[in-house]
């Protein structure tokens, strides 16, 4: 389990720095300098030092630290380092996020793969929507990452729309994409997940990895539970996507744990004017009331 977790770690990092590099950027995680937000752009090559980075011990997150058994705190730790300590540092990351998106009345959040390049297909597609959306009034959202994020982001400049991204801590330096105009970070991933189902009219799932199916289905779940107003939850790229939804028919539907209206609840598509109208006009379709 623990070679499993290394090489999870492992995959995620290089995946996300695999999105700096081909949008010609050095990765924040290897720059060697205390961490920050945003990217940088590439200017020389710089060597690393691995001799002394591999001695260097994961950053242990504060979700890591929250989510630890009971019982393993060490006798030492004082209550900076407690549960009802975390409690207020939860607290203020709720207001902080609550306090900055405030002022935002429609929104959509858009997720993928961080490892996507410029010259992607699904990169362009993203950029499209997101621009679309952007020139129809609404603010773009997303984890402020590169790849699937950085396009969602760029689009939304494009469109003169707000652009603003949700970070999250990670084992290593992520950074903020060039694109981000409002940029919040998160050490939870569950008060930045609350920001994006909050402030959302309408989720677009790009191919994704772990992160992007997280969101899809707390999306479904929240939608099928009553636990949020059914907004579009609009799945981009059929060919990524088919065979999921295959599984969900035949095997799912079949032995009836979910019910065939289930499925409605979920838009697929390949095209960034089919996915924006889906928005446009099921934001425009809602009660008053339930708008904002």
């Amino acid at each position: 389990m623990a070679e499993a977790e290394q090489g999870a770690r492992e995959g995620l990092r290089e995946r996300t720095e695999a999105g700096h590099l081909k949008a010609g950027r050095v990765p924040p995680s290897q720059v060697e300098r205390g961490r920050q937000s945003g990217a940088v752009k590439i200017v020389e090559e710089r060597p690393i030092d691995q001799s002394i980075r591999d001695y260097i011990p994961p950053l242990i997150t504060e979700d890591e630290k929250l989510l630890r058994a009971p019982g393993s705190r060490m006798p030492s730790d004082d209550f900076t380092r407690t549960d009802p300590w975390r409690l207020m540092r939860i607290m203020s990351e709720f207001i902080e996020g609550f306090d900055t998106l405030a002022t935002v009345e429609k929104a959509v959040t858009v997720f993928g793969s961080a490892r996507v390049g410029p010259d992607d297909p699904q990169y362009a597609a993203a950029q499209e929507t997101a621009r679309l959306l952007a020139e129809a009034g609404f603010s773009i959202m997303t984890g402020a990452g590169p790849g699937i994020m950085e396009a969602a982001n760029k689009g939304a400049r494009m469109g003169h729309g707000r652009s603003i991204g949700c970070n999250i801590e990670l084992p290593f330096e992520q950074g903020a994409n060039p694109y981000v105009d409002t940029l919040i970070n998160f050490r939870y991933f569950f008060v930045r997940k609350t920001m994006f189902i909050k402030y959302s009219s309408a989720f677009i799932i790009f191919p994704g990895g772990f992160g992007t199916l997280d969101e899809l289905f707390e999306a479904l779940t929240l939608i099928q539970t009553g636990k949020i107003y059914h907004f579009p939850v609009v799945m981009f790229g059929r060919h990524y996507w088919a065979g999921l939804i295959r599984w969900l028919h035949a095997r799912v539907l079949q032995e009836r744990k979910i019910s065939p209206g289930d499925l409605e609840l979920m838009l697929v598509t390949d095209d960034p004017a089919d996915a924006a109208k889906a928005v446009i006009d099921a934001y425009e379709a809602r009660p008053v009331g339930s708008r904002s």
